[in-house]
């Protein structure tokens, strides 16, 4: 199936259980420990939003991985293949004026190889 053939990004209702960690583990880098178990928190408390995925970009001030890196490209197999995906984790960084992707970078890359105006779903503190 060609990527013009995608019409449609399937969803998971939430987000994986293994994305937190991961998410935890980028933050930390970022914040105290404290600040990150309080975010993780948050993240999981809160609702499904949608943005488009080049909005996205825009406030996360982030470049466009490529096609050939392993993740993205694993990414992009799972859209071909009709499989959902897990929501991205975002946090607002209001200090910087931009967004922290935490979790989901490579599925957003995928994502936005196929159509830079798709919506993609996350959860954003």
């Amino acid at each position: 199936m060609s990527k013009d053939k995608i019409r449609e990004i399937n969803w998971l209702t939430d987000v994986d259980d293994h994305n937190y960690p991961a998410a935890a583990s980028y933050l930390a880098i970022l914040y105290s420990q404290e600040i990150v178990a309080d975010m993780i928190v948050r993240l999981k408390n809160t609702g499904i939003v949608q943005f488009k995925a080049k909005d996205i970009f825009r406030a996360s001030q982030l470049s466009l991985l490529g096609v050939s890196n392993s993740h993205v490209e694993k990414d992009i197999d799972k859209i071909m293949s009709g499989k959902s995906l897990s929501p991205l984790l975002l946090v607002r960084d209001q200090q910087n004026g931009k967004v922290i992707i935490a979790d989901g970078y490579h599925r957003l890359c995928a994502i936005y190889r196929f159509k830079e105006d798709a919506f993609i779903q996350c959860k954003i503190i």
